[in-house]
């Protein structure tokens, strides 16, 4: 029994706890080659370092451009409040402070459809052409305002379902009929008040608006009749007007056309006038 016994406890005696001397070689070999791998190299530590600095860098920039950002938008709404003017102008002194106060309530409610109505207003009521300066000085809107109205008004009443226009006369703008309209009514209406005048008077003042400037001598060898008359009466028409003497005997005092008579028939300028045909052009010349 006791050979037995020390049979079992021999194995027990051989086993080893702990690894041999060729067993612990690779190990502190392959430990030796981590330890060595594990030392960083010159590129190493400067990719470590451009990691490392890149949020940082980012971060930087973010916070700029958000200040970049607020600074800009602050700056804008200084610029905006600086550069805002007053859009209406409340100056009468015929109102009282409570009148004043509701007219001034009255055109803070005001937006561009109802500032533009408002000029279409004046526009209606005026029978002679208003500038820019003047419709701004009635409707108290700022003229850059009044000029945008107008403008807008231009294009409502381009379309082809309008009978009216607004047009440019001797530096103003009023309300007139469109042509293509007007021709249809006209022998009703006459050409605005052109009815009003004669056919003695129309060719006087055709001659005179074609050959200005132009002596009362030179109209009556044109029309080969007596111009006393028509002349006085386009003169206290205020169609016509004194533009000076010619530089001949007698010194003959020169008639020439006025503001009346471009408004009267619709015209920026003379230039405006229609072409004469071939045969009144000679006539023209001749006579003078």
């Amino acid at each position: 029994m006791q050979e037995e016994a020390g049979s079992v406890e021999e194995p027990l005696e051989q086993t080893p706890d702990t690894p041999t001397e060729e067993q612990q070689k690779p190990a502190q070999k392959k430990s030796s080659k981590k330890k060595k791998d594990s030392v960083p190299t010159v590129d190493d530590v400067v990719a470590k370092e451009t990691e490392a600095e890149e949020p940082v860098k980012e971060s930087e920039d973010s916070e700029a451009e958000v200040q970049d950002s607020s600074v800009e938008a602050q700056t804008a709404a200084e610029e905006a409040e600086g550069e805002e003017a007053p859009k209406v102008l409340v100056e009468d002194d015929n109102l009282d402070m409570e009148e004043r106060a509701a007219l001034e309530q009255k055109y803070a409610e005001l937006n561009l459809d109802t500032e533009t109505a408002l000029v279409e207003t004046v526009l209606f009521l005026e029978s002679e052409p208003q500038t820019v300066e003047n419709l701004a000085k009635i409707t108290r809107l700022a003229q850059d305002v009044v000029e945008e109205c107008i403008g807008r008004l231009k294009e409502k009443y381009s379309q082809q379902d309008s009978g009216i226009e607004v047009s440019q006369i001797i530096g103003g703008w009023m309300l007139t009929p469109k042509k293509e309209c007007f021709d249809f009514v006209k022998e009703r209406y006459g050409k605005k008040n052109e009815g009003r005048l004669s056919k003695a008077a129309i060719e006087t003042l055709s001659i005179i608006a074609y050959s200005q400037p132009i002596t009362r001598a030179e109209i009556e060898s044109i029309r080969h009749v007596n111009a006393d008359n028509m002349m006085r009466l386009l003169l206290d028409r205020k169609f016509i007007k004194e533009v000076g003497k010619k530089d001949i005997p007698g010194k003959p005092v020169l008639y020439g056309t006025t503001n009346d008579f471009l408004e009267f028939f619709h015209l920026q300028s003379i230039a405006d006038l229609p072409q004469l045909d071939e045969k009144e052009s000679e006539r023209f010349e001749l006579a003078r």
